[in-house]
């Protein structure tokens, strides 16, 4: 969602406002951002700006009216395109698509600097005013409380109206304080976390193409997902009616009508676990159905068809799905709208690109019957088409590419667990490899002891960041085939086949410890960084690539055991609280970190070398268009990229995987 504060610093400062909190403009349209998104919601019918508000090099907030004046073009166009100039802004993918669309202003992006991507860096909150509050700014300085209700009253329509602001010259002049305080509070947030952080180059590098990236957007195919929706609102429809047939109730999807026909208890739940629990209790035929209905019920994917829809923007294609810095502290993209990365896979039919292209047809051409004679459960098969969805344009073909066991081999080579850099350098599979470190015997895929390989993928999956049976547990092992009895034994083995990745999690714990406690200053840690406070107000940990991790406001505790405790402020559910960590988790956020260096390492090289930018990428998964007939020649030079050394990770190999394709899906 965007907020639209922008700055130009350098010879001058610029801010403009309108839609604040949540990044809207008044409009007469029908788009939502909150729904759509920006780019959709900018072009969409009926977009207006109605404040500007600036200021030059820090000095006094000007403030222009569009609803009683307008702006001529050529005083933003010296402004905005003189490169003397800096522009900030409160995330400025808004602001430049402003600009853009609206203003017909294209400003190079490379005199763009985002302060919300400043504030994530820096371990704080990515909303204006939860940073204003995370920073404890002055009441003067901050964000003022009335910002949400007046942006509900003149930024949004009111029964297919907009509200004229001549009518509530009050309420308009608070609106427009309001606009000006942003400006405040954005250039104070920019100042304090501006002196306390070093944001580097080839973060601002990365940015300006994630901005490309989301200017380029993914096409969305709107024909299947028109099909899908129509499809999976019939078969919602008789499925309803089938229920409603067997339990006479008036809503079967209500939970407590469903329990109450059940006859279930008030502390019994019907989520996804509970109803596949009771159908394997349920002798019932008539109960057993409806249970089955629910099953169905929830399995449709139609919410993630519709948001495809309404990204979409004249063109097709869906803009702003990506956000830099999305995930505190390991600085990873976040999905906006369409979230890819929480689409199933496909295992539709026997599996081959021949059943996964006629479920698509026949999705397209609206054929319930015929998805539901060759593929079953017509909403199952819909959420598994949900990625096939995304297609290149006209004329292309889609390039993916990912790396293969990216947080497993960066764990190793930051813990220089040699056995481990070993297997990936001679090409070998890990979890064979970890299995047969654990049981001391040879393992092989389909031969030799395979059926041990199970257990050590189970163990590198779930153990790597100080996890126990509990994580064992949550990974599905039990579902595994695997027993609670012999869980524990697996979390030793693993751990005695792994002693310098459990001597880092000590290494980080102890070390977070002892800077936070003021026992030491620095304290280095073999093959990653150095531990130490950047700030009373913040411990940082350096990672290889250069960049900084930032814990803030760190303090000692005492954990359930009644061992010290790492704390630090942070957003949990979105509010900014203490939260605990320890040396595991801490040593998965530098891997995490150092992984998605790593990409944006690959992504970096494909743009400068082949010109080529993402449409999309997805945890250490890229998406590119290629040229049809250019299409196998790509992928290679991709996979080709992807295996060269890293500057900053001498040692560390890498490989890549991939496919070409007319349609995204799971490989």
């Amino acid at each position: 969602m965007g907020r639209t504060v922008l700055r130009v610093e350098g010879k001058g400062l610029i801010h403009h406002a309108s839609y604040l909190e949540h990044g809207l403009f008044e409009t007469y349209g029908s788009v939502d951002i909150t729904k759509a998104g920006s780019y959709a919601y900018i072009n969409g019918e009926g977009f207006l700006p109605l404040l500007l508000a600036w200021s030059i090099d820090g000095g006094e907030v000007h403030q222009i009216d569009f609803t009683t004046h307008q702006l001529e073009r050529e005083s933003w166009w010296s402004l905005l395109n003189n490169p003397e100039y800096q522009k900030i802004a409160w995330n400025v993918t808004f602001e430049r698509e402003v600009f853009r669309s609206y203003f017909c202003i294209n400003s190079p992006i490379e005199q763009w600097s985002d302060t919300m991507v400043l504030s994530r860096y820096a371990g704080y909150p990515g909303g204006l005013d939860a940073a204003s509050k995370a920073l404890g700014l002055p009441e003067d300085k901050a964000k003022m409380a009335e910002g949400k209700k007046l942006i509900q009253f003149f930024c949004k329509p009111f029964k297919g109206l907009r509200r004229d602001p001549s009518k509530y010259p009050e309420r308009w002049e608070l609106f427009k304080q309001y606009n000006r305080r942003d400006v405040e509070a954005e250039m104070e947030i920019r100042k304090i976390i501006g002196s306390r952080v070093d944001f580097p180059k080839r973060e601002q590098t990365m940015w300006e193409i994630d901005q490309r990236i989301n200017d380029q957007g993914i096409l969305i195919d709107e024909q299947m997902c028109r099909s899908a929706v129509a499809m999976a609102n019939r078969q919602k429809a008789k499925l309803i009616e089938e229920a409603v047939a067997i339990t006479k109730l008036d809503n079967p999807n209500s939970v407590q009508q469903l329990k109450d026909w059940l006859g279930l208890d008030d502390e019994q739940t019907l989520r996804k676990k509970d109803v596949e629990s009771l159908l394997g209790t349920v002798a019932d035929d008539q109960q057993k159905r409806v249970l089955q209905i629910r099953q169905e019920l929830g399995k449709s994917s139609i919410k993630k068809y519709d948001a495809m829809l309404r990204y979409a923007c004249p063109d097709g294609r869906a803009r702003g799905t990506l956000q830099f810095y999305g995930a505190g502290r390991t600085g990873r993209w976040a999905g906006r709208g369409l979230q890819p990365q929480n689409y199933r896979q496909n295992h539709i039919g026997d599996g081959s690109m021949r059943d996964l292209e006629y479920a698509r047809k026949l999705v397209k051409e609206g054929d319930d019957d015929g998805i539901e004679l060759l593929f079953g459960s017509v909403n199952d098969t819909l959420s598994q088409l949900t990625r096939t969805a995304l297609i290149p344009s006209p004329g292309n073909r889609f390039v993916v590419a990912d790396f293969n066991a990216i947080e497993a081999r960066v764990i190793a080579w930051l813990a220089d667990e040699r056995w481990r850099i070993k297997t990936f350098a001679d090409g070998k599979d890990i979890y064979c490899a970890s299995a047969s470190q654990m049981f001391h015997v040879p393992v092989e895929k389909h031969g030799i002891n395979g059926h041990l390989r199970q257990k050590g993928k189970i163990a590198e999956l779930a153990l790597g960041y100080g996890g126990g049976v509990g994580a064992l547990t949550a990974m599905g092992a039990l579902d595994m085939g695997l027993t609670e009895e012999e869980l524990p034994d697996i979390v030793s083995m693993w751990r005695e086949a792994s002693p310098r990745i459990v001597r880092l999690w000590y290494m980080l714990g102890d070390a977070v410890v002892k800077v936070t406690k003021g026992e030491d200053n620095f304290i280095k840690i073999p093959h990653l960084g150095q531990v130490y406070m950047k700030s009373p107000e913040a411990l940082v940990i350096s990672l290889p690539s250069g960049r900084d991790l930032y814990y803030i406001k760190p303090q000692i505790g005492l954990n359930r055991f009644g061992g010290e405790s790492f704390t630090y402020m942070g957003l949990n559910m979105g509010k900014w609280t203490r939260l605990e960590s320890f040396g595991g988790k801490i040593v998965e956020n530098c891997i995490q970190s150092t992984a998605r260096d790593c990409l944006c390492t690959i992504i970096h090289r494909v743009a400068k070398r082949l010109n080529l930018y993402p449409v999309t990428h997805i945890h250490d998964e890229i998406v590119l268009e290629a040229p049809a007939d250019q299409a196998e020649e790509t992928l290679q030079k991709v996979l080709a990229i992807m295996a060269e050394p890293i500057s900053w990770a001498p040692g560390l190999t890498l490989k890549g995987a991939g496919y070409i394709g007319d349609f995204y899906y799971k490989d």
